[in-house]
């Protein structure tokens, strides 16, 4: 079983193809694995797994547009990423999880309406801001305190989610580009400072998550999103409109709100009052610390 990769930008032209009958070497020249089929794909996870615990970023496909990722527990990975986008700590990137039981280990406080947003909308483009678990070792950026936690609903996605525990995703693009709906365009925006390339064809979304804020005693919609308002809200429903202003500010920090809209791997779109975005993952009832891999939140057990 052979790959197919990118040839460097001086040897064949923007985006002409190779396939080779030997694994990439990563590191040097990013690589464009197809994860069409069921081989491709769990070849396509082996490599990109192995550069995610080297360090290295990676891109995947999502349920909305193309990611690009790095492990949620390397301080080091996460900040290549930013500094591919071209962005700074004040926008810290969300957290993609494989399962919704992950969501106690990266999450303290988790409210039942919170709860009942999982259960009904994942896996799916509902991303929900959370207080973050104190004893987490991380290093997202800014984030006041707070993590946004999003289970993506695409094969490919979760596959690699599962192999790898959470992972720190924002959109694959550079700060102010458009976002990537196919490999082809992530790629020419982000170039090889991604190491892999996951290619699960174009993306089948375009409409970014739904964002809430659940770190309150009501939920707060942060941005609309691929699912309706008025679905989310049947579900859980919004505090009263006469609701003290003042109180519902200090519910809602604004870098949660910066974290949670401004770096979701999907299209920008305006939110009231604030900007960017982040996202945590859901686990195991103890909070996760960075060790073994027992000890991370989403690694499945053996």
């Amino acid at each position: 079983m052979g790959f197919v990769g990118f040839v460097g930008f001086g040897d064949g032209g923007p985006g002409a193809r190779r396939v080779a009958t030997s694994p990439p070497k990563l590191g040097a020249m990013s690589s464009v694995i197809d994860c069409s089929g069921p081989d491709r794909l769990a070849e396509g996870v082996r490599f990109a797994a192995a550069a995610l615990r080297r360090g290295e970023i990676v891109v995947l496909p999502t349920d909305t547009v193309y990611g690009v990722g790095a492990d949620a527990f390397d301080a080091q990975a996460v900040r290549a990423l930013l500094e591919a986008k071209g962005r700074g700590r004040d926008v810290p990137p969300p957290v993609l999880v494989p399962a919704p039981r992950t969501l106690d280990g990266l999450a303290m406080a988790v409210p039942d309406y919170a709860r009942a947003l999982v259960d009904e909308f994942w896996p799916g483009p509902l991303t929900l801001v959370l207080q973050a678990q104190t004893s987490l070792m991380w290093d997202l950026g800014e984030t006041n305190g707070t993590v946004a936690v999003r289970m993506p609903d695409d094969e490919v996605a979760l596959a690699l989610l599962a192999e790898t525990g959470p992972l720190a995703v924002s959109s694959a693009n550079t700060h102010g580009g458009p976002p990537a709906m196919t490999v082809q365009e992530a790629r020419e925006q982000l170039g090889d400072e991604v190491a892999v390339y996951l290619d699960g064809g174009p993306a089948r979304g375009g409409v970014p998550s739904t964002i809430v804020d659940c770190t309150g005693q009501a939920p707060r919609l942060l941005r609309s999103g691929a699912i309706p308002d008025d679905d989310v809200l049947a579900v859980a429903p919004a505090a009263p409109q006469d609701a003290d202003p003042a109180a519902a500010a200090d519910e809602a920090p604004e870098a949660a709100t910066r974290a949670a809209i401004g770096s979701t791997p999907e299209s920008p779109v305006a939110a009231p009052e604030s900007t960017p975005e982040q996202t945590p993952e859901t686990t195991p009832d103890a909070a996760p610390e960075r060790g073994d891999a027992g000890a991370r939140p989403d690694q499945p057990s053996a």
